[in-house]
């Protein structure tokens, strides 16, 4: 029996460690393919889970982006979706409900989880009770550090839990990754895991804006 396949679309502004993430497994950037109509790269990331093998098909932009938006094409079809941004730039996160506005305009209900990358650099500039856009949507979050390997495999863990419909679904076997080319601090990291715990609880503000 095949492994089921999923179309994975992963946005965000340029520079926020979208190529970076997904060259971190290594079968995805062996297997890569290039959809030159769309601008896309497109890498197959495999994962052995307890109810058999999942493969994600992550679409990454190639640098589109910066062009502008994405064409429909490259959203079309998307079964689940990755919004990045990066946590040392506040704009990347300010620019957030516009890729969740196209995506919902092409794919509608599919899970999402909204990822803050480079939370191994220093100069975090968006804290974690400034993070609230995924509170509003019910999309799933996750802070991680892609050079580091930091949470690498939460936000597909979470993705195959909902696409499958298994809650119990684990992954059995670490997924195949470039070793860390930063050290993550964890006690950083256990602190800032506490903030994001004690933000998910204070109420929603009812514009986000103001502390950005």
């Amino acid at each position: 029996m095949e492994a089921p396949r999923f179309k994975l679309v992963l946005v965000g502004d340029g520079g926020t460690g979208k190529t970076t993430f997904v060259k971190r497994h290594l079968t995805g950037e062996f297997e890569k393919k290039y959809v030159a109509t769309l601008g896309a790269d497109v890498h197959p990331l495999s994962f052995q889970t307890n109810c058999g093998p999942i493969i994600f098909d992550v679409w990454d932009t190639a640098g589109q982006e910066k062009f502008g938006g994405l064409r429909d094409g490259y959203y079309i079809h998307g079964k689940c979706a990755i919004i990045m941004f990066d946590v040392t730039a506040r704009v990347t996160y300010k620019n957030v409900p516009n890729w969740h506005r196209d995506l919902v305009r092409v794919c509608e209900n599919i899970p999402m989880v909204l990822c803050g990358n480079k939370v191994d650099m220093k100069d975090r500039k968006v804290k974690a009770k400034q993070i609230t856009f995924h509170r509003k949507k019910m999309l799933q979050y996750y802070d991680i550090s892609a050079k580091s390997n930091f949470n690498f495999e939460k936000p597909f863990l979470w993705l195959a839990r909902r696409l499958s419909g298994q809650p119990n679904l684990e992954f059995v076997a670490a997924p195949a990754l470039r070793p860390a080319e930063v050290e993550i601090d964890h006690a950083a990291m256990q602190r800032a895991e506490e903030e994001m715990r004690m933000a998910q609880q204070a109420e929603l503000p009812d514009d986000d804006d103001d502390d950005l």
